[in-house]
């Protein structure tokens, strides 16, 4: 989900009861008056929240709102208090990369919504859209790898941060569960080695993670990458973002085959500009448990609650399957060797 995507549905009603809702949480917002008429149009993107174009006479903004039950068809349930950890990492990331997130304009805790800067998608595409389109820089990926190795290292070993994202338990509802462990139970000759890798996420505790760093919540700015939808925000192990938005370099290259080496071109421009920030433990280690992970990502979006969506071919899915499944049972040590393994698969 995104700040600037297209439209869904025209115009929300302004006697409709969701237009009702929306007001009465901007005004508690105090971003427009009780009187103020205003236009809602809903835009598309995303599973887990309600998301708005506003457009208030001259100025436009969004606004966003977190939905307990998810759109997707396995029954998957989060607290919409991770509406609040959202509102406060872009506050937190706002310190240390002020043009990598959009700007918090309110929130409104009663309602579990939020409203941002609106970002007009004619400056900001979507990286997602970018790399199916064909559009695959080095350039931007490496501005990526580096825009998450500058949070992590900002934020690594911080007591403050890691009291403010003790998320534990929502980090496990809306991401280990549903992606690892759910995925352990359609492959349970994988279960072990899948809960060894929840145990030792779910213990490492070291940097402020996005959670959900994937292309469809990254825009490609003109200022460099812009980041989005962090209900995921957790303090824990900097593997995990690192392996998320490699495991959809990876898959884009299964959907479009003949670009695959550029993705993985990508791939390895993105591992760089996030290397040369990590100083808070010793990089080999890092790497490890990413790509541990990675594998075990990638057959989740085949196999978990929340399967890609453009992976419909079977044929291309039982060939993520096989390609993930071994290196699953038997974790490689290094990002690169993945990625050698996959320009051949």
């Amino acid at each position: 989900m995104t700040t600037n995507p297209d439209a869904d549905g025209g115009v929300v009603p302004s006697d409709s009861a969701v237009y009702r809702e929306v007001h009465d949480s901007l005004g508690r917002m105090a971003l427009v008056s009780a009187d103020q008429l205003f236009s809602l149009h809903p835009l598309s993107g995303g599973v887990s929240s309600d998301i708005w174009r506003v457009d208030a006479g001259a100025t436009t903004f969004c606004v966003k709102r977190a939905l307990a039950r998810l759109r997707v068809a396995a029954d998957w349930r989060a607290p919409v208090s991770r509406n609040r950890h959202e509102v406060a990492w872009f506050r937190v990331v706002a310190g240390i990369a002020p043009a990598a997130v959009p700007r918090i304009l309110g929130d409104d805790e009663a309602a579990g919504a939020f409203a941002m800067s609106w970002l007009a998608p004619d400056d900001h595409p979507v990286w997602k859209s970018l790399l199916r389109d064909g559009t695959i820089v080095a350039a931007s990926a490496r501005a990526v790898g580096d825009v998450l190795g500058r949070i992590h290292a900002a934020t690594a070993d911080r007591p403050d941060v890691a009291t403010a994202f003790a998320t534990d338990a929502l980090f496990h509802a809306i991401r280990l569960e549903p992606y690892l462990e759910a995925t352990a139970r359609v492959h349970p000759d994988l279960a072990h080695a899948l809960a060894t890798l929840v145990a030792t996420t779910a213990s490492t505790r070291r940097v402020l993670v996005h959670g959900d760093f994937s292309p469809k919540n990254l825009l490609i700015g003109p200022q460099g990458p812009v980041i989005l939808d962090a209900e995921c925000a957790w303090f824990g192990d900097p593997a995990f973002d690192l392996a998320f938005v490699l495991n959809h370099l990876l898959l884009k290259g299964a959907w479009r085959p003949a670009a695959r080496e550029r993705y993985l071109d990508a791939y390895a421009a993105l591992v760089d500009g996030y290397r040369r920030h990590v100083a808070w433990e010793p990089w080999d280690a890092l790497e490890q448990r990413a790509a541990a992970l990675l594998p075990a990502l990638m057959l989740a979006r085949i196999d978990g609650k929340s399967p890609v969506e453009y992976l419909v071919d079977e044929r291309d899915r039982d060939a993520v399957r096989a390609f993930a499944r071994p290196r699953i049972a038997t974790a490689p040590a290094r990002l690169h060797a993945i990625a050698a393994a996959w320009s051949t698969a």
